[in-house]
């Protein structure tokens, strides 16, 4: 079978890499085309473009990469096409592949949703094209069920998160070697995930840094984006308890004593490790303005949406400071506070599921082909 793949964001490439394992396992005849990322590139297919040249975050900077993104649909169209797939696979990334799967359905294709877009938090008129255009949907969070099928009438099937497999599936690494290899002493982690793309990782990985003074006893660790090259990071080392590791955040984590996030799949990522964090955001003060006044739900980690309380602290646009980050770091570093965070992470997996998510996937869409 002839299978077509759309990520357009580093989880995307993360959750499209250990779907592609599944499907060859279930299809070792597989032919396999994707928009992605290095890690789906590594397991098998072909790679038409990379989510590096996707990836737009807020309503302004979309707004102004307009004509870049019109040009991408327009090349995922033709590449289609030329391809012609038995089904096409979207995961998450709606607002590109929600138009991709109006197209392909107009002619009659296959398309299945793999992570579900968030519509519970905005935008949530969607949903009249999800049930028009997408044949399947595989959601991940526990209440996407209840919210698809109880309020909208629509069947989806909850496959588990797939961040249980990729986490799973990580080999473990000797602390005394990840430190050597990584230049790294002997004081204990603060890990820095600043995002993945330019724009966010501007915005906040200085005042995520601006705690470095304050914690002497500590090194910050900087996670680098695999999408972005060391020199863009160069400029915001300026002390020497700050160091720099590319494209080994599951290693960092598992190495960490505490964590400074950036609100997104990061945030799950790092409680799944057992790593006691803080979530910081700061979006451009416009596309913030529009945020908030469209978007309803009382958390901005998944961590919180999932458990439905606040579990991390948020700290959100005017409370990303230098003086709430020290409060919070110093609190997540107490032995008192750590352990009732833990507490609340193994409720937290819980809640997911076991593992299994990707083989889950493949199994529901080779099965739906034959």
């Amino acid at each position: 079978m002839k299978y077509y793949i759309i990520a357009g964001e580093a989880s995307g490439d993360l959750h499209g890499s250990n779907l592609i394992k599944e499907l060859y396992k279930k299809d070792p005849n597989a032919d396999i085309r994707f928009w992605g990322g290095d890690l789906m590139k590594n397991v098998g297919g072909t790679l038409v473009k990379h989510y590096r040249e996707l990836a737009f975050m807020g309503f302004i900077e979309v707004i102004f990469n307009l004509k870049t993104i019109l040009n991408n649909i327009k090349i995922c169209k033709k590449d289609i096409l030329e391809f012609q797939p038995d089904v096409l696979i979207f995961i998450d990334y709606p607002g590109f592949n929600l138009r991709i799967a109006k197209w392909a359905k107009s002619l009659g294709m296959k398309t299945h949703y793999y992570i579900s877009p968030q519509i519970w938090a905005w935008k949530e008129s969607r949903i009249t094209d999800i049930k028009h255009d997408i044949d399947k949907m595989y959601v991940i969070l526990p209440f996407e069920k209840q919210f698809y099928e109880d309020k909208h009438h629509f069947s989806v099937e909850f496959v588990g998160h797939p961040l249980i497999d990729a986490i799973h599936n990580q080999p473990a690494v000797d602390p005394i070697l990840f430190r050597k290899e990584n230049q790294l002493d002997e004081k204990p982690i603060i890990a820095i995930l600043p995002g993945s793309r330019k724009q966010e990782i501007t915005k906040m990985l200085s005042v995520m840094l601006s705690v470095v003074n304050d914690f002497p006893d500590y090194q910050f660790v900087i996670a680098g984006a695999p999408s972005q090259e060391f020199s863009f990071y160069k400029n915001f080392i300026s002390h020497e308890n700050i160091k720099f590791i590319s494209n080994k955040t599951y290693d960092l984590l598992r190495n960490s004593i505490a964590a400074l996030v950036t609100s997104g799949t990061a945030t799950l990522e790092t409680a799944l490790f057992k790593v006691p964090e803080v979530v910081c955001y700061k979006g451009s003060w416009a596309s913030y303005q529009i945020a908030k006044r469209i978007i309803t739900l009382k958390y901005i980690s998944l961590v919180n949406l999932i458990m439905d309380e606040e579990v991390v602290t948020e700290l959100i646009q005017e409370q990303c400071n230098t003086k709430r980050i020290r409060e919070e770091l110093k609190k997540i570093l107490e032995s008192n506070h750590r352990n009732t965070l833990l507490e609340k992470y193994a409720l937290l997996e819980d809640k997911l599921g076991g593992i299994g998510a990707s083989e889950k996937t493949a199994k529901f869409i080779v099965s739906d082909l034959q």
